[in-house]
């Protein structure tokens, strides 16, 4: 077995943090902007002197391509270098560190390859500056139309297709990711489980189906201090009580289902009128697709009108849950024990661009604990030690998959 170098990672990764640093010790790294094209420069430039042949596709997604013996499709790492606003320096970056890192290992020890191994940094993955999130590993996999993506604009009104064309990482089409053996994306895990429990690796199973609703409920607005309390079309005090309602219902499925009231926007808010909108959102996430049908069986069942306000729940999207490749999981696993780290068997709350990827190329993920479960903030922690004990499950992983493809086996998509 081979031990990826824990120090020079820790380098890359305090290297790669300087591109769009914020003064809380985080990062603002939004797709296509400055800051991200000089972390595309540095990550090409660390490609290139590693002997890796680069490739960019027409969604800006870099390719960095380590021959093997073999004229074959590659084994793919990667995830992607763009951040949220004042997020965190681990975030995303980290799975395409600990793949440069894994090369650096291959390259230093001599290791003869005979699959090729290929690094991707995919575009927009955080869609913090334009929607939707997972954007072009999305186009990759045929989930979103590409001219319908490069009309997405910013907060400033620039086009998605206006900040790549000033980018300099417009490639072709014929670049794009088509085929690969396998495809392995290491991330920091972005919720507390594995701290919680004490566990160093987390092997990712799959990503939870989700539901996103928007509930409007739209009463009338009158005076606050003239307007007798039994004559009232009040929609927050029945928004409030929809949630109530939710809250306790949900809560009986499954202790496993999660959901959040994120988002409230209430109409004309003023304090001294009585409101006569509210929309507001809910987010449910969970595994099996059953409990995500009794989520909006129960949704659905709103009461069309209460208290004289009218109750109206729209589905906003959905996803269903993806179901990584077993074997890849069961290598990761292995790894684990091989090196002596501890692991734990989950599921991502999150999206990731594995999800995608998985449609079309057998794929697995790799967890690394975060410190209080902190992400997308600058307070998003992660021990280096942490960071290079995933990077070594990473490699091993790799390069039994090597010797594994070699004699002949495949893996079928889930």
């Amino acid at each position: 077995m081979y031990k990826c170098n824990s120090s020079r990672l820790q380098e890359s990764i305090e290297q790669f943090s300087q591109f769009g640093a914020t003064a809380n010790g985080g990062v603002t790294r939004l797709s296509l902007s400055k800051e991200d094209k000089l972390a595309r420069d540095y990550f090409c430039e660390v490609c290139e002197e590693l002997g890796m042949e680069i490739k960019v596709d027409d969604m800006a997604n870099i390719y960095a391509i380590l021959p093997g013996k073999k004229d074959c499709p590659p084994i793919v790492m990667g995830s992607h270098l763009d951040s949220v606003e004042k997020g965190g320096r681990f975030d995303g970056v980290l799975g395409v560190l600990t793949a440069i890192e894994a090369v650096r290992t291959i390259k230093e020890n001599d290791i003869e390859l005979d699959i090729p191994l290929m690094i991707v940094n995919f575009t927009n993955e955080e869609g913090a500056r334009f929607d939707p999130a997972m954007m072009s590993s999305g186009v990759v996999a045929s989930k979103f139309s590409k001219d319908k993506m490069i009309q997405s604009t910013d907060k400033n009104g620039i086009t998605f297709n206006e900040a790549l064309q000033a980018s300099g990482y417009v490639g072709e089409k014929e670049n794009r990711l088509t085929e690969a053996l396998a495809y392995i994306e290491l991330h920091i895990e972005q919720g507390p489980v594995l701290e919680a429990k004490q566990q160093e690796i987390g092997v990712v199973e799959g990503v939870l189906g989700m539901v996103c609703y928007e509930i409007t409920v739209t009463g009338e607005s009158d005076h606050a201090g003239t307007t007798p309390m039994s004559m009232r079309k009040d929609p927050l005090i029945v928004a409030s009580r929809i949630i109530s309602y939710l809250h306790e219902h949900l809560g009986k499925i499954d202790e496993q289902l999660v959901y959040t009231f994120g988002r409230m926007n209430v109409s004309p808010n003023i304090h001294t009128v009585i409101p006569n909108k509210v929309a507001l959102t809910i987010d449910s996430r969970h595994q099996d697709p059953e409990v995500m049908r009794k989520v909006e069986e129960i949704l659905k069942s709103l009461p069309s009108e209460e208290n004289g306000c009218f109750v109206h729940p729209v589905k906003l999207w959905g996803r269903d849950t993806v179901f990584f490749d077993v074997t890849i999981c069961n290598e990761i696993e292995r790894s684990c024990q091989d090196f002596g780290y501890s692991s734990h068997r989950m599921f991502s709350g999150a999206g990731h661009d594995a999800q995608y990827i998985a449609s079309f190329i057998p794929s697995a993920m790799i967890f690394v604990p975060s410190i209080k479960g902190k992400s997308h903030c600058e307070e998003e922690e992660t021990t280096f030690e942490d960071c290079a004990k995933g990077a070594d499950v990473l490699l091993e992983t790799v390069l039994t998959l090597q010797t594994k493809f070699v004699m002949g086996e495949t893996f079928t998509l889930h």
